[in-house]
């Protein structure tokens, strides 16, 4: 009898999760389930393909040779996987977008629109950092500041972000202020990566900002209640009516904004659909990205 692919599936994991725990969480089934499964794939084939380690499951050589087929298996299967969703010729289904949590409400806030324009798909938007395995299908379409070097990735520029300075409307602003004496809020030091951080880095002398968080929702509403300044997005504070801008864009801090999708799904009738959507709405809120309208929040800027 011939190892089936559920079985390959649960061996994959595990060689990849290393523990029975966090192989059945990732499979979604029970512990013993895969620790049952693992051992009927053994005596199917008749060879030991883990070493039980105190704190890991470690593929023997046996195993290594199978994970190598399994993998090119995995492989071929997502590749099918991709290519039947793209028979399809209707434009309905569900459409997966990933992107940032600030670039994430931007989309939410146009969802009726897009709701409008496209009846017939169900959106689901996640707020994401991490890189969405669209080979895998974790995502079908992504929104991301960088372009990753990967195989089967196409893109396409959306459009430029602009940064500016924001304070909430009852942060008492001193007459003639000194920007590194005030507080600050900014991102911890694992996300010293976000945009305008170098920039305030360099501001504040190398000290770090007095509040941090790992999230730009989370530094915008810390600055709506007054705990101090923040670099962010213009399309995020301009339309703020709690914020006003603190000068204007500032013109060393910006995000290029690429659309993604994988080769295979493209051309899918819904994709596509949500593709041509999203590019269209990135066309039209260009002004508001690039921090040149006059949002309700920009009416009354603070001049530096």
């Amino acid at each position: 009898m011939q190892p089936n692919w559920d079985d390959l599936r649960i061996f994959l994991c595990l060689a990849r999760e290393g523990t029975l725990t966090t192989a059945a969480k990732a499979l979604g089934v029970s512990h013993p389930t895969v620790a049952r499964r693992v051992q009927a794939l053994e005596q199917q084939i008749g060879a030991r393909l883990f070493e039980r380690l105190p704190d890991r499951f470690a593929p023997t050589s046996a195993g290594e040779k199978l994970l190598a087929d399994t993998e090119a298996m995995e492989k071929a299967a997502l590749s099918i996987n991709r290519r039947s969703a793209g028979l399809s010729d209707t434009v309905s289904g569900v459409v997966r977008l990933s992107a940032g949590e600030a670039m994430a409400a931007l989309i939410a806030r146009h969802l009726p629109g897009l709701r409008e324009q496209l009846r017939q798909i169900e959106f689901e938007v996640v707020e994401s950092h991490m890189l969405a395995n669209l080979s895998r299908r974790e995502a079908d379409l992504l929104i991301r500041e960088q372009v990753p070097d990967l195989a089967d990735i196409v893109t396409r520029k959306l459009g430029r972000v602009a940064y500016a300075i924001y304070a909430a409307r009852s942060f008492a602003m001193p007459r003639k202020p000194v920007l590194q004496d005030l507080p600050w809020i900014g991102f911890d030091e694992n996300h010293s990566y976000m945009p305008g951080q170098a920039w305030l880095h360099k501001l504040l002398g190398g000290a770090r900002p007095v509040i941090r968080s790992n999230n730009w929702l989370l530094v915008a509403e810390a600055t709506r209640a007054g705990a101090g300044l923040a670099v962010l997005p213009c399309y995020l504070g301009d339309l703020d009516p709690q914020l006003h801008r603190i000068g204007g864009v500032l013109s060393d801090v910006f995000a290029d904004q690429w659309l993604l999708v994988h080769r295979d799904l493209r051309a899918l009738p819904r994709v596509r659909a949500v593709m041509d959507a999203v590019i269209v709405l990135f066309q039209r809120e260009r002004a508001l990205l690039e921090g040149v309208t006059e949002g309700r929040s920009a009416r009354k800027r603070v001049k530096l």
